[in-house]
């Protein structure tokens, strides 16, 4: 479940960013997110559907060199993965902006996240119900490092179906993270996500205070 985007250039066009690609001129306040799971759980995906940018990523064609090495059960079919991260943005409203970094799957990309976790107001764990204990590290580091997160259900086809408890004590998950499906393809279900994390922030703002 990857997102590619090219741009064709004409003979004589005009180079620059995009109307869209231009930071809104109301914007009061940004938010640093990460898009965080492992291996091909749709990362890649999530943040091109709802990026309102061209988003970046730095994908490399996969190689012998992976096997045994990656675990890409579910994802067989893959023939890329990112290798650093990925970028994009969403305005969330007229004043508030997210930055959206997504991160390598791979335990061996996993050194990098330490960077990308700087400055992160929170994250969305993308998970995959036939692959659930390869969130379960993932998880742990964004415990370690007091990074809230929200759990977001990938729709995989043929992935089966738990209820919301039985992932939360699979997960070790404490009461008040939210779990909810999501449809990383689609940018409609994907913002879906990204509010339910803007308004879980919001509630441990307030309660803080």
């Amino acid at each position: 479940m990857d997102f590619k985007s090219s741009d064709t250039l004409t003979p004589g066009a005009v180079t620059g960013p995009r109307e869209q690609d231009v930071l809104p001129a109301t914007a009061a306040a940004a938010a640093k997110i990460v898009i965080v799971g492992g291996f091909g759980v749709g990362k890649t995906t999530m943040v091109g559907s709802v990026s309102e940018i061209r988003p970046l990523t730095t994908e490399e064609t996969m190689t012998q060199a992976g096997i045994g090495v990656d675990d890409n059960y579910g994802s067989e079919t893959k023939t890329a993965t990112t290798v650093a991260m990925d970028f994009g943005r969403i305005s969330i409203s007229e004043e508030l902006v997210l930055y959206l970094f997504g991160t390598p799957g791979q335990e061996r990309f996993w050194f990098l996240w330490n960077g990308l976790f700087e400055g992160a107001l929170g994250a969305v764990v993308l998970i995959d119900t036939r692959r659930l204990q390869v969130s379960f590290d993932v998880i742990g580091r964004l415990e370690e490092r007091g990074v809230p997160f929200i759990i977001a259900v990938n729709d995989f086809p043929n992935a089966p179906r738990h209820p919301v408890s039985a992932l939360r004590t699979a997960l070790d998950l404490d009461e008040r993270v939210p779990i909810v499906s999501c449809d990383a393809r689609q940018r409609a279900s994907s913002k879906d996500t990204l509010m339910t994390l803007v308004r879980y922030l919001h509630s441990l703002a307030l309660a803080r205070a």
